[in-house]
């Protein structure tokens, strides 16, 4: 039988639970998913951070730009084009 290297070991399906709990925490879990991409030694492991934080990342993207959307919403025409033409 072959033997699986330590860099390729599959994670559980309760490992990957765990992980989404441990990235979900709001600070801990972006500082976690940032080291677990860059130093982890099992490739599983890493690409499961790395699409974390490309989760996190677009999370944050839509929060702004939501944001933005709703902000506008109660403008007027001619205030948004102010804003604009400021920048």
């Amino acid at each position: 039988m072959e033997e699986i290297r330590e860099s390729h070991k599959p994670i559980s399906p309760w490992g990957y639970v765990g992980y989404e709990f441990l990235f979900a925490i709001p600070i801990v879990g972006l500082v976690l998913a940032i080291v677990f991409s860059i130093t982890s030694k099992n490739k599983n492991l890493k690409n499961f951070a790395k699409a974390q934080l490309i989760m996190i990342v677009i999370g944050i993207v839509l929060f702004f730009v939501l944001t933005a959307l709703g902000l506008m919403k109660g403008m007027t025409p001619e205030q948004i084009e102010q804003l604009l033409q400021k920048q």
